[in-house]
């Protein structure tokens, strides 16, 4: 494998080194040799030169990553070792979590059930269209200060009922 590129001044011709450690040296004019063909393998050499430098330059994993003389974890010397899973514990108390987030949810939507059509409705305007509480205020001609009582009052109820 080659560690470097061939220098310009040194591309009129190829030379290709065999398995067997004899030079070979390919000069266009040659046996139907062309320039366009010293040029085509020199660029396949480039190319080979430039892969084996990206991966040596983004492929930091190596083998002595992988053994550790002491008893240290190896994922805090290589942090390409670490385990992409997901903790199972971690997973159970997020799916407890979820299980216990759908009881919460279900309780209040029954007690959202036992309020009064005027509460309901306040509920309706303020979490699902987003509407502010000047603005709720203004339809209803009442203060803010009233909206947020009516509010408070609410979830206070709620609270007792979950």
């Amino acid at each position: 494998m080659r560690k470097f590129k061939t220098p310009e001044k040194n591309r009129p011709s190829y030379t290709y080194y065999p398995a067997g450690g004899m030079k070979i040296e390919i000069n266009p004019g040659e046996n139907g040799v062309t320039n366009a063909l010293i040029n085509m393998l020199h660029d396949w050499d480039d190319q080979e030169v430039d892969a084996k430098r990206r991966e040596d330059y983004h492929a930091p994993v190596h083998l002595e990553s992988y053994q550790v003389a002491s008893d240290e974890d190896v994922a805090d010397h290589n942090p390409y070792l670490i385990d992409p899973e997901p903790n199972p514990l971690a997973c159970l108390i997020q799916s407890i979590d979820a299980d216990e987030h759908e009881d919460r949810l279900s309780k209040l939507r029954s007690a959202i059930d036992t309020l009064q059509p005027q509460q309901k409705s306040l509920i309706q305007k303020v979490f699902y269209e987003g509407r502010t509480y000047v603005d709720i205020a203004a339809e209803e001609c009442v203060s803010e200060a009233a909206i947020r009582n009516r509010l408070k009052k609410i979830f206070n109820n709620l609270r007792k009922k979950i």
